[in-house]
């Protein structure tokens, strides 16, 4: 976790704390759940102890946002948690967007499955945050794309990872897909349409990246779609 994220649409993966819950068919086989059996971090279920990283290593992004002064860099958080899990203190939610606020140098991208929540936490949001939700079928991308978009932010994005089933955008346009399969033990597989079909959805205001088609490892089938690879990235709105 940290310098550099091997995730490839980021530089960066923060997590500020660690620990979650299911709450949709995509967290099923939640990666960050298997590494935290065998490190016994904190607990994946409702209402489970949730442990917060050090102080030290919350400051890393400072020392990101230095040198982001020339070339920006994005940070995806949280991998390892979700930022509106409301087992999460406050105090915690609080001082990350302080910390976001005061590296503005960098691109925070603040995924959640629980946008719902949003409204109850009464945050502000920095300029340099850019705000997405996680659709993994047609059910979550009706239920969460229009609270998203109710919601100012620079950027509006979508992870369609794992994609479980076929998603039709509709009236629902965010600034960013990154669509792809599960991949680890037991991956369920993401057919070659529901990919294509997403990506030939977006238009001037989606930019689409493809991530991977998944398998027992995240690079067991490439990334390449229709013998090319797409790694868009959005325009940020002014």
């Amino acid at each position: 976790m940290g310098e550099f994220s091997k995730i490839e649409w980021t530089d960066h993966s923060f997590n500020p704390w660690i620990g979650c819950s299911k709450v949709s068919p995509g967290c099923a086989h939640c990666y960050a759940e298997t590494m935290n059996k065998r490190m016994k971090w904190a607990e994946w279920r409702p209402g489970g102890k949730r442990f917060r990283n050090s102080e030290r290593y919350r400051r890393l992004p400072y020392r990101w946002n230095s040198r982001a002064a020339v070339k920006r860099e994005r940070v995806f958080c949280a991998s390892m948690a979700d930022w509106l899990d409301p087992d999460a203190p406050d105090e915690w939610r609080t001082d990350l967007i302080n910390l976001i606020r005061e590296t503005p140098n960098l691109d925070w991208l603040l995924l959640s499955k629980r946008i719902e929540l949003f409204s109850d936490f009464k945050i502000e949001l920095p300029k340099n945050v850019w705000l997405g939700v996680t659709a993994e079928n047609q059910e979550m991308w009706d239920k969460r794309l229009p609270v998203l978009l109710s919601i100012p932010a620079t950027v509006h994005f979508v992870s369609a990872e794992p994609l479980l089933g076929p998603v039709k955008m509709g009236d629902y346009r965010p600034d960013w897909i990154i669509a792809g399969g599960e991949s680890g033990p037991g991956a369920r597989p993401t057919k070659s349409e529901w990919i294509k079909n997403l990506r030939d959805e977006c238009d001037t205001r989606t930019a689409f990246f493809f991530k991977q088609w998944g398998g027992l490892s995240p690079k067991t089938a490439g990334r390449e779609l229709d013998g090319r690879t797409y790694s868009a990235l959005p325009t940020p709105k002014t």
